[in-house]
């Protein structure tokens, strides 16, 4: 039982469903406490809302080096984890954390809390080498990334940035490898643009359609463009903007009503050559030649999830292919696919440079997630490898 998988038992053994952390932070403040950080909980949101704006427990974790001018390296991560399903479907109970076949088996072994198990592991291995340290060490953990996401991440940063705080890198856990450990990294994600579009016209039968607007056909030519449109090529670090509808909604049920509106939920990932400014523009420009003579009108409700960050190649970058390298033999590959994380928040906010790595996500959000025992040994290594890098 390595210093390692035993605190990564200790945290997945708690069933801290978003958002809820149970003792997971508490666990990690008391080790962190011990090897000399300084420890705040910081609680944002209401804590008699039992909805998106409940009250979200996060904790900030910091070590001051010796050298006020050096660099700070924060670990960030979440100890909130997806809602696990039917548990009968699990192997083994998903909370139990149960150690078979050379696998670490529970929800969070891959989502995130094996990684910050290594997180901590890491700082204590590196400390007990280095006390002296020039650098600064920080943990940044939330309950909050799971779900809403408005409570946890954002809300520490923004605190942090109004301190007047300096990051100048940030490592968080996310598993970004696919076939072995270290494999890829994430050094930026895309932009996340939610729109909500609402279609007015009039309600009528349908064997009357001129009594009637049909919000659905006023609505096809104009949706028609706006899947046929090219935003961008993308760039050196980012694929081309991608544009999705998720979900249209129109009608009363009955087959001779025809509807008085339609609504339409689409969403961009888009990458650096665009904004959210210049998706919107485009998007309206789409509707406003399509709806100027209609009798129906239109109307769109736009979420900003995240703008795109990037850590282009550099100091940051080329210690944590190094790492890997050294550890595990693996030349990593640059990503920015995939989902948004809360590198979203703390790329722009602190002015940080961001990049992401953790085990394999084969197994993330599944039945029966799980982490090979090995990833997590090499994994402590390549972030004790980091911090020994950029913070000795």
């Amino acid at each position: 039982m390595t210093p390692t998988l035993s605190l990564s038992i200790e945290l997945l053994q708690q069933p801290s469903i978003t958002p809820n952390d149970f003792e997971c932070q508490n666990i990690l403040a008391k080790r962190l406490t011990e090897l000399g950080f300084e420890c705040e909980f910081m609680y944002f949101g209401d804590p008699d809302d039992t909805g998106a704006n409940a009250q979200i427990k996060n904790l900030y974790a910091k070590k001051i080096g010796s050298n006020p001018n050096a660099p700070h390296l924060c670990f960030a991560g979440h100890t909130d984890v997806v809602p696990v399903g039917d548990e009968k479907l699990w192997t083994y109970p998903p909370f139990s954390a149960t150690v078979a076949d050379g696998k670490l088996w529970a929800r969070g072994a891959a989502d995130m809390k094996t990684a910050i198990a290594c997180f901590v592991v890491a700082c204590e291995n590196f400390i007990k080498q280095y006390p002296e340290h020039q650098g600064a060490i920080s943990l940044l953990i939330t309950a909050d990334e799971e779900a809403a996401a408005i409570n946890g991440t954002v809300k520490v940063v923004e605190t942090l940035a109004q301190r007047g705080e300096r990051m100048d890198y940030c490592l968080v856990g996310e598993p970004s490898s696919t076939n072995t450990l270290g494999d890829v990294i994430k050094n930026g994600r895309r932009g996340s643009l939610n729109a909500r579009l609402s279609i007015t016209g009039k309600q009528g039968h349908i064997a009357y359609p001129h009594l009637a607007v049909n919000p659905i056909h006023a609505l096809a030519p104009a949706l028609a463009e706006l899947t046929a449109t090219h935003w961008d090529d993308g760039n050196e670090y980012f694929p081309a903007t991608s544009m999705q509808i998720s979900n249209i909604n129109a009608g009363t049920g009955a087959t001779n009503v025809i509807a008085g509106d339609c609504q339409v939920l689409f969403n961009f990932r888009y990458c650096t050559e665009n904004t959210a400014e210049s998706l919107k523009a485009k998007t309206h420009a789409i509707f406003d030649k399509h709806f100027a003579n209609s009798p129906a009108q239109y109307h769109i409700d736009w979420t900003l999830s995240g703008e795109p960050f990037l850590t282009p190649k550099g100091e940051f970058v080329n210690a944590v292919s190094s790492a890997i390298e050294q550890v595990t033999g693996t030349k990593t590959q640059l990503s920015t696919s995939g989902g948004t994380s809360d590198g979203r928040f703390i790329a722009p906010i602190m002015n940080a440079q961001v990049v992401e790595l953790g085990v394999k996500n084969a197994t993330i959000h599944q039945i029966d997630e799980c982490v090979e025992l090995s990833e997590l040994e090499n994994l402590s290594q390549i972030y004790e490898n980091i911090l020994a890098q950029l913070v000795q």
